[in-house]
């Protein structure tokens, strides 16, 4: 799978960039999801709403790409096995939700889900650039000869990430357990895939 174009914004500065996320981080913290404007974010970054528009389409897009990952997010080193690579980035799963506060995390899912539009910019760009990573991952496999069969991404993400998020934000369970969560979930996921029939 190729590498997904920029689709949430095109960074021109990443002075700038690191500017728009840290205040988005700073604003969160002191007013919540509810209260953040776009106004409030490009007066504490000192940058014109224009440049923060330039980047995200949308206020949502803004706060995701500054508490979970942006655009840029990028498959993990080879660890030389499917195990080991599902491994690493059931970790990176795990310490993205958790560094999310968990008002961002519903109020996120709520608009998403409350906005068709909205949810499908979020398919086409920050879900595709997860998806590329979790392909990546899965051609590596491939070529060790690891898969009896072409996995679907779609189940293999939705595989990784569910019973982590659930953990996180449905039973918010003990974060100090994560680890071995992150570690079971990925070796289910791995003999799943290498499983012959």
């Amino acid at each position: 799978m190729p590498e997904p174009k920029q689709g949430a914004g095109r960074p021109r500065d990443s002075q700038i960039d690191h500017a728009i996320a840290r205040a988005t981080r700073e604003l969160l913290a002191e007013r919540g999801y509810a209260k953040l404007t776009v106004d409030a974010v490009a007066s504490r970054a000192g940058v014109g709403k224009a440049a923060i528009y330039r980047r995200f389409a949308t206020k949502q897009e803004m706060i995701f790409a500054a508490t979970v990952h942006d655009m840029e997010e990028q498959p993990p080193p080879d660890s030389g096995s499917l195990r080991g690579d599902l491994a690493a980035i059931c970790e990176t799963i795990a310490a993205q939700l958790t560094a999310a506060p968990p008002d961002v995390l519903h109020g996120l899912l709520a608009d998403i889900h409350a906005d068709a539009a909205l949810g499908a910019r979020f398919s086409g760009t920050f879900i595709e650039r997860e998806r590329f990573v979790i392909d990546t991952v899965l051609a590596r496999a491939d070529a060790r000869g690891e898969l009896t069969a072409p996995p679907d991404t779609a189940m293999v993400h939705a595989l990784l990430l569910g019973p982590i998020f659930y953990w996180i934000l449905i039973l918010i369970g003990d974060h100090g357990r994560l680890p071995v969560l992150s570690r079971t979930v990925a070796s289910m996921v791995a003999d799943a895939l290498t499983a012959s029939e």
